[in-house]
């Protein structure tokens, strides 16, 4: 039976990417929805999809319930951030008229939530997934197959940096900024402890890139894993801006905002990411991420592995896409049959996700 793929924000980055990866499954009719009908139709016209895609006009923010019922969905992709400060609103939707869920979503609060509506989740016999992403997704897979080598882990660091030329939306720079300079939490040495946005700026060298700029970053990760892997001591992520001028310029306004001399950052998101073109001419298209893991052997010695993916030729934004691509297809063609609300984690194994990279210009390698 042909499933019926609603994605939400169909025609944008993302959205765009994971329709054309699943426009080929004859188990899949894809449902192309945003506000722009034209821009639907545009892109349901170069699909060369398997079984002919609909265009589909929607507002989230507008009547959802009237949008599920016309659009009959059996899976929806919630591509359409900032999902910071965002409810669960349109997952809360898809219980009610029994369809599947599943968002992209990377905010903190809104994918260490979800779990609370897996009993409403179960009675309707749905699968709620938050955080098809590369955190917590890549990363809990990561650490799922290295912690088999280890016999503790106690520390984690691990970070992004973005290639200056990514295609990054208006809705992407938003939820980077909205925690630049606010406090957040992170385990460190055992404790969980404040640091803030974008500051702690350290440096990462990667084999294929050199050395990239870093800065504190609030991701799922930070509440999630502290108890999906309890012996963790401290779990540090970061994230990074290709060119060191830009990276600077973002820290040094995180003390106006951390000072409270300035408004918050993703207020003025459209200023920041024009602003940052004009520097394109300076930069790349390769992004890199890294992923340390530290503990001690079965014999009780220090061991470390140090993961690095490298993803060259602009295809970095596609590695986040991946989890909403495999998790879709499998209840496409029956072979994940579960119900529930839960985080991204534990639902595809490290080869699944790296398997679905190897088309891309994407590269990786472990190191001890």
């Amino acid at each position: 039976m042909i499933k019926r793929v609603l994605i939400i924000g169909g025609y944008g980055n993302f959205g765009s990417y994971i329709a054309k990866q699943l426009a080929t499954n004859s188990n899949i009719k894809l449902i192309i929805a945003g506000r722009s009908s034209t821009k639907a139709e545009e892109l349901c016209t170069s699909l060369g999809a398997a079984n002919p895609p609909i265009p589909f006009q929607m507002d989230i923010e507008g009547d959802l319930d009237q949008a599920l019922k016309a659009a009959q969905p059996d899976i929806v992709i919630h591509t359409s951030g900032p999902f910071q400060g965002q409810t669960a609103f349109v997952a809360e939707a898809c219980i009610k008229h029994q369809c599947h869920y599943i968002d992209l979503a990377d905010g903190r609060d809104f994918v260490s939530q979800i779990n609370s509506l897996d009993q409403a989740a179960h009675a309707q016999k749905v699968l709620i997934i938050s955080g098809a992403s590369s955190v917590p997704c890549l990363s809990s897979s990561l650490l799922d197959h290295y912690k088999r080598e280890f016999d503790e882990l106690t520390a984690i660091e691990y970070g992004i940096s973005t290639a200056q030329h990514t295609n990054r939306g208006l809705a992407t720079t938003k939820a980077v900024l909205s925690y630049a300079g606010e406090p957040f939490t992170t385990k460190i040495n055992g404790k969980m402890r404040h640091i803030y946005g974008w500051q702690g700026l350290t440096s990462y060298k990667f084999k294929k890139l050199g050395n990239r700029l870093l800065g504190n970053c609030d991701i799922p990760d930070l509440a999630l894993f502290p108890d999906r892997y309890p012996t963790l001591k401290t779990v540090r992520f970061y994230a990074g801006l290709e060119i060191p001028f830009i990276h600077i310029g973002l820290w040094a306004m995180t003390w106006l905002r951390r000072l409270k001399l300035f408004p918050s950052l993703d207020k003025i998101a459209p200023f920041l990411l024009k602003t940052s073109r004009i520097f394109d001419a300076f930069g790349s298209d390769n992004s890199g991420f890294f992923m340390k893991i530290l503990g001690t052997d079965r014999s009780g010695n220090t061991k470390n592995i140090t993961f690095e993916l490298i993803a060259e030729a602009g295809d970095g934004p596609y590695i986040p896409c991946m989890p909403a691509i495999l998790i879709t297809s499998k209840l496409a063609n029956g072979s994940l049959d579960i119900s529930g609300a839960m985080p991204c984690m534990g639902l595809l194994s490290l080869k699944e996700y790296l398997d679905a990279l190897k088309p891309l210009n994407i590269s990786w390698s472990v190191s001890e």
